[in-house]
């Protein structure tokens, strides 16, 4: 959980990066951005800012601004009815954002989990991305995502995103985020 003033100085912080990187939001985008904290109350560490562009039956788009170290944390997009599960494509915008994904682990991977989170993540098959570059995940594949030393922000363009839904390997992970007074 976060209070109101933390989640006002993360919006305003991310409003900071999306600015430096050229991207321009109404205000009512500004007013309603997300700022998860995954229910751990260490937004510095596991956290993540997120302006929802459209989110239909067929298609979401989304940015997702990380401020520098901070992760979010691993996770799977499941099946749900008769939809396959959440196929996403993340394209870095700006700042270096290092993606987790299943495979051959890394040998010397450049992040590191949260501390005292180091247990649930499982994930070591390192994908670094750059302004311009992005990665595809097909629906089910475990991954979590970590920003560099400067924060980074990631433009994800996937079929519809079903946040509550989500399967995270922590099972402390509460997904939709919660503002206290």
């Amino acid at each position: 959980m976060i209070t109101r003033q933390e989640r006002e100085e993360a919006i305003g912080r991310a409003c900071e990066y999306l600015e430096r990187a050229g991207i321009v939001l109404t205000p009512k985008e500004k007013a309603e951005m997300e700022v998860a904290d995954f229910g751990l109350g260490d937004l510095k560490n596991t956290g993540l800012e997120i302006v929802t562009y459209i989110n239909t039956e067929r298609c979401c788009a989304k940015e997702l601004i990380l401020f520098p170290h901070q992760t979010c944390p691993e996770h799977r997009h499941p099946p749900v009815g008769d939809d396959p599960g959440k196929e996403e494509t993340f394209r870095c915008r700006w700042g270096t954002v290092y993606l987790y994904v299943e495979g051959e682990p890394t040998a010397n991977p450049a992040c590191k989990p949260p501390p005292g989170s180091e247990e649930h993540y499982h994930v070591w098959h390192e994908v670094r991305l750059n302004p311009g570059e992005q990665y595809t995940l097909m629906p089910g594949i475990r991954h979590w995502f970590q920003a560099g030393p400067e924060g980074a922000i990631v433009s994800e363009f996937s079929t519809r995103s079903r946040d509550e839904a989500d399967i995270f390997s922590d099972p402390r992970i509460q997904r939709m985020p919660e503002v206290a007074d």
